[in-house]
């Protein structure tokens, strides 16, 4: 049995085993920084607190030869810019922070497909996690490095790249500096519930840089670019499974006689969900206190792989987590019924949440950039396209699995985590409907492609990853050993 051991603290950096080592080398006009470890991937990752200096990363403003001349294209109009007629050669700017994961990635190449300017800022963190916890994507997943260049010999299209913490504020500001965005697509932070459960050190590591990060891009924008539009991937955890119906954002409540429109209230079920409850507050006041324009997109559960962009070569493909600290619910069911485990229902099963594709997720993150938020105002979109509960996946699994020969079957686990299992849910989530939102509805043909991905895949899977590890009772202060 092979262990992984990590202790961290706030910050991230490479332990000396796995130091990064960077060359620069000239091709024509370009300078490209080349990462390489000393070790194999194998090795044991380290987290530690470092220095603001030495936790620096690398940035490089076209990495991997991708920097050329780029397409002149009609500029992706706002609401108000088609109302007046406005129009422009210069296509729109958008950083998206996060690039190189599962919604980041999808995300950038369906805008540089859209004719806007993208550059992705990433600190590859999301990769070492992988290493760390001894877990891996379903689908292989090239290089940041090398994606870009594919996708720019497909389409002729440029993708710039930062290589960075945006925890280092001096790094993120020569980014904003360097590429002056007019919308920034905020996804850079850790997205995993279980992840933020695992231990004391994770915990402090999800909420140290989701809540830093965000609020060294409020403070980017505020002195870098006053007229950018932040998009940011929040999540309807926030609301948490209230017993009455979930509005987008604000509730308007009259108590004592009195009548007012407040923030939605907030019940946050772990240290990750906590970190984006701050992380909207945070976000609200500095619109009110700057005049900062913001969308934050409380997202639902998101499912599928492939979008147009991805599925134009292998070495675009999207990472597909299955394991029980990345995975999410339906992807997961799909890839145990691939390979003929059961299904994992968590409890009694009744838990329900929103769900939406993946096709939808980059269509409205497009739509929130066309139709920006004005200055100073804070706007909430629900975004999620339909309503499931553990126990209807599980039974939309099993019918589509029979389709294709597969004896699908379902158990019961005891639920690692602190939740009603069994609760009254309806959110409303019509905003992004209202601005031009075709959704991509869970339909047979779509479970039967999102199998037959998995059944494609089925060598890769590794089993042990797929029941639940971590629970929500149980962490405690010591690091956490994982076996693998």
């Amino acid at each position: 049995m092979r262990m992984v051991n990590l202790v961290a603290n706030c910050g991230f950096c490479l332990s000396p085993a796995v130091k990064t080592h960077c060359s620069s080398q000239s091709h024509g006009h370009n300078n490209v920084i080349r990462f390489q470890n000393s070790k194999s991937s194998t090795s044991s990752l380290n987290l530690r607190s470092c220095s603001k200096k030495s936790n620096k990363l690398f940035a490089t403003r076209a990495s991997a030869a991708v920097q050329g001349q780029a397409n002149v294209t009609q500029t992706p109009l706002t609401g108000s810019q088609q109302a007046s007629g406005q129009s422009s050669l210069r296509p729109k700017k958008v950083m998206v922070i996060g690039g190189d994961g599962y919604c980041g990635w999808a995300t950038a190449l369906h805008l540089s497909n859209k004719g806007y300017e993208v550059a992705i800022v990433d600190n590859l963190v999301r990769r070492l996690f992988d290493h760390q916890l001894g877990l891996d994507s379903l689908t292989p997943i090239a290089s940041i490095q090398n994606r870009i260049r594919r996708w720019k010999s497909l389409t002729g299209k440029t993708i710039q790249l930062f290589i960075g913490d945006i925890c280092d504020f001096e790094f993120l500001s020569e980014a904003f500096k360097s590429f002056e965005p007019d919308s920034a697509v905020h996804f850079g932070e850790q997205r995993s519930a279980p992840y933020s459960m695992i231990d004391r050190s994770r915990a402090v590591y999800t909420q140290h840089n989701n809540v830093i990060g965000t609020l060294n891009v409020l403070f980017a924008m505020k002195e870098y670019s006053e007229e950018c539009h932040l998009v940011k991937l929040g999540t309807m955890g926030e609301y948490g499974t209230p017993n009455i119906d979930i509005e987008e954002g604000f509730l308007t409540i009259t108590h004592n006689g009195r009548t007012d429109t407040l923030p939605y209230p907030k019940q946050a079920s772990s240290f990750y969900h906590l970190s984006k409850v701050h992380d909207s507050h945070n976000i609200a006041f500095t619109c009110k206190a700057w005049g900062i324009r913001a969308t934050d997109l409380n997202q639902g559960v998101v499912y599928g792989v492939r979008t147009d962009e991805t599925a134009m070569h292998e070495e675009l493909s999207n990472r597909l987590d299955y394991d029980g600290v990345f995975g999410t619910a339906l992807n997961r069911f799909c890839v145990q019924a691939a390979v003929g485990h059961p299904l994992t229902v968590y409890g009694k099963g009744g838990q329900t949440r929103g769900y939406l594709d993946i096709r939808d997720t980059v269509q409205c993150v497009e739509l929130a950039i066309a139709n920006p938020a004005k200055p100073g105002e804070f706007r909430v979109f629900n975004q999620f396209t339909e309503q499931f509960s553990v126990n209807e996946l599980a039974s939309l699994v099993t019918a589509a699995g029979a389709k294709l020969g597969l004896e699908v079957q379902t158990k019961s686990v005891p639920n690692p985590r602190v939740e009603a299992e069994e609760h009254y849910y309806n959110a409303k989530h019509s905003k992004l409907s209202e601005l031009g939102l075709v959704p991509h509805l869970l339909s047979d043909s779509l479970l039967d492609s999102l199998l037959n991905f998995a059944v494609q895949y089925k060598d890769r899977v590794d089993t042990a990853q797929i029941m639940p590890s971590v629970s929500w009772k149980k962490m405690g202060a010591k690091p956490k050993t994982v076996s693998v």
